[in-house]
């Protein structure tokens, strides 16, 4: 099993939303009561991107669930713009918003454990200022996974 870690440098042991420092990126995890391929289907889910983020409100896509290659638009602050999923596997996938880096998501096991994981955005560090809504995302995607 992995320790989590806060900025600080806190272990985070009630599964809530940290953010640790991974070179050039933050990276915001919460611990998920469900299994990672469960948790991993609905992070890749377009369909219900608008459910738990609130930058999204709406998702057009050539995939349903997100592949290597998977383009479309996102409805962020009533704009449509465009995005391209640049890398994705089954528990990770990165993308770029308006053709700039944007975010990676990924699900991280927990050894001995099948039906615990965490889930983890990671922030590139100049869009530091975005951790407080991947938090909020985070504890909203934890709350429609486990309600399952």
């Amino acid at each position: 099993m992995f320790e989590n870690r806060t900025a600080a440098g806190n272990v985070d042991r009630d599964g809530r939303a940290s953010v640790v420092r991974e070179g050039a990126t933050l990276a915001v995890g919460r611990d998920v009561d469900a299994s990672p391929e469960r948790t991993a289907r609905a992070l890749r889910d377009t369909r219900r991107w608008p459910d738990w983020s609130p930058s999204v409100s709406g998702v057009e896509s050539t995939d349903r669930y997100v592949e290597d290659g998977t383009t479309g638009r996102v409805r962020v602050a009533g704009a449509r713009v465009p995005f391209r999923v640049t890398a994705a596997t089954r528990l990770r996938w990165d993308w770029e918003v308006a053709r700039i880096p944007a975010t990676g998501h990924r699900v991280d096991r927990y050894s001995g454990d099948p039906d615990r994981c965490r889930v983890v955005i990671e922030v590139p560090l100049i869009a530091a200022a975005y951790v407080p809504v991947c938090r909020r995302a985070l504890d909203r995607f934890a709350a429609l996974v486990e309600g399952e």
